[in-house]
């Protein structure tokens, strides 16, 4: 039989373990079981690391039960990649093996409900808002208040999002993580290095590991010398002895039962198996947010994609459910000059404006839901085209098409209007574990196993859908340009001024028993 390779693809709602056919890419076998998250108040959420590996655990064990069933030798099996969710932080004692505190994200507004049918993505662990006082107390000592000010070494901006801020919130909030890191008891890592560690042995000797894309995603990272940077560490006052090594993404780290050889943060897993391997290509998955990386080191992130979806659904009851949003829109076929702005909690790339608010705009008497409907749609496909147009201005090399993935990707409406909006053709595998693919074969590619060719000559052959521009370029252009125009007017809604209650109180709310 061809070689086998499996990768873990741990996610913010569920866990899987899929094994696919080196040779041909064909997904084999596979389990899936969900996780919870936790809201012990409001803007905050939180996962159990030790659910995490249970789930883990369980889905590894299911799937061989799989392969046994169609008998299939486990040792077909060369090898395991791990993908995850990225900006999520942890940290955990490496005597015990346990957590010192769950794991927390990065900035989540108040819509982000916890219940969610429409993807795989789920509602989004690395949305917290906890952080906020920690990100303005950086900012406010750094040089002109600059939130870019380490930018030019981590290609990121201090923002709530990233895990380097939730790490400084652990040291100053929680006193086991403290007592640990003056004891050296403690590791820190994200998702990615505490599956790892427990998959290689745990406390006995558990390899303290991440690759760069997950480290990229720290603040504490230099993109130019790829390793851990003192001076971002000592910004930040991060000990860097409880970071993990940072390793590349296709090596052999450790073993376990299986060969453990690679490790990629989701959507860098998405890119490798979107197959963009030749300089300039991209990749969008749509999701809860939507995530967009190139093939040029250049990434980009919009908070609220299908999100947006879930709030007129569970907010506003707009729509009865999520699948029923392209019927509402396509029945208007036009949003008629509404604009939708969803920046629930401010703003992600190009922006990274956290006092932007959402707005909807161009209202008339003629608007009904259909036309909100088709402007929510729209709105996930204008920020897409923002963050491409600036990744064209810093690589200066066009693209020529768009792969698509993620749960949204099934909305034919949307990935026509994607198409429209960025006048370049836009193309949906059929195939739609396309993280869980890119793990696999980074997996299998690594020195040592190489059962798997990521040479352009060696690529499989995988079907695929694709959808082309039918408008013209001057009304995309006149459309984005107006879906600009409302975007100025979402921005500096939000401010730290004080509000009329200066004592500290909540503002009044009114109910229906003082009009009687």
């Amino acid at each position: 039989m061809d070689p086998l390779v499996a990768a873990v693809d741990q996610g913010t709602s569920s866990t899987r373990f899929l094994v696919f056919n080196a040779r041909t890419a064909e997904l084999i076998s596979h389990h899936q079981v969900e996780i919870n998250q936790s809201f012990p108040k409001e803007g905050w959420v939180e996962e159990d690391p030790k659910e995490i590996m249970q789930s883990v655990y369980e889905c590894m064990e299911r799937t061989c039960e799989k392969l046994g069933q169609l008998n299939i030798d486990l040792s077909n099996i060369k090898a395991v990649g791990v993908t995850n969710q990225r900006e999520t932080t942890l940290v955990w004692d490496k005597e015990t093996g346990e957590p010192l505190y769950n794991a927390i994200g990065g900035k989540e507004g108040p819509v982000i409900l916890p219940a969610s049918s429409l993807d795989s993505a789920g509602p989004s662990v690395w949305l917290d808002l906890r952080t906020q006082s920690t990100v303005e107390r950086l900012i406010n000592k750094a040089p002109g208040r600059n939130k870019n000010h380490l930018k030019h070494k981590t290609g990121l901006p201090i923002s709530t999002y990233f895990s380097a801020v939730k790490l400084r919130w652990l040291l100053d909030n929680v006193e086991e993580v403290q007592q640990a890191v003056l004891s050296q008891r403690a590791m820190f890592g994200t998702v990615d290095s505490w599956i790892i560690w427990c998959l290689t042995g745990g406390r006995n000797g558990g390899v303290h590991c991440t690759d760069v894309s997950n480290a990229s995603r720290t603040m504490l990272f230099n993109i130019h010398t790829m390793d851990w940077d003192p001076e971002l560490c000592r910004y930040f006052d991060i000990p860097m002895e409880i970071l993990p090594k940072v390793r590349t993404s296709s090596e052999i780290y450790g073993w376990m039962l299986l060969l453990v050889c690679q490790c990629l943060g989701d959507q860098s897993a998405a890119l490798v198996g979107q197959m963009c391997f030749k300089d300039g290509q991209a990749k969008n998955t749509y999701g809860t947010g939507c995530f967009l990386l190139r093939n040029t080191g250049t990434k980009g992130s919009v908070a609220i994609a299908g999100a947006v979806v879930r709030w007129l659904k569970d907010n506003m009851g707009i729509v009865q459910s999520t699948s029923e949003i392209e019927k509402l829109a396509a029945a208007a076929g036009s949003s008629y000059g509404c604009y939708f702005v969803p920046a629930f909690s401010g703003l992600y790339a190009p922006y990274w404006e956290p006092s932007a608010r959402g707005i909807i705009c161009g209202l008339t008497q003629f608007t009904n839901r259909n036309h909100l409907a088709f402007a929510a749609l729209e709105a996930v496909c204008f920020q897409t085209r923002e963050i491409l147009d600036a990744m064209k201005q810093d690589s200066g090399i066009p693209l020529k098409q768009l792969q698509v993935d993620g749960g949204m990707t099934s909305n034919r409406l949307l990935m026509q209007l994607q198409a429209d909006i960025l006048c370049i053709p836009v193309v949906c595998p059929t195939m739609s574990e396309t993280t869980a693919l890119g793990a696999a074969m980074a997996a299998g590619a690594a020195e040592g196993v190489e059962v798997w060719s990521l040479s352009p000559d060696n690529i499989p052959n995988v079907t695929s859908e694709t959808y082309h521009p039918q408008i013209n370029t001057d009304e995309s252009e006149f459309r984005f340009a107006r879906w600009k125009k409302a975007v100025q007017k979402a921005m500096n809604w939000e401010t730290t001024e004080p509000c009329c209650n200066t004592n500290g109180t909540q503002p009044h709310t009114y109910s229906h028993h003082e009009s009687q």
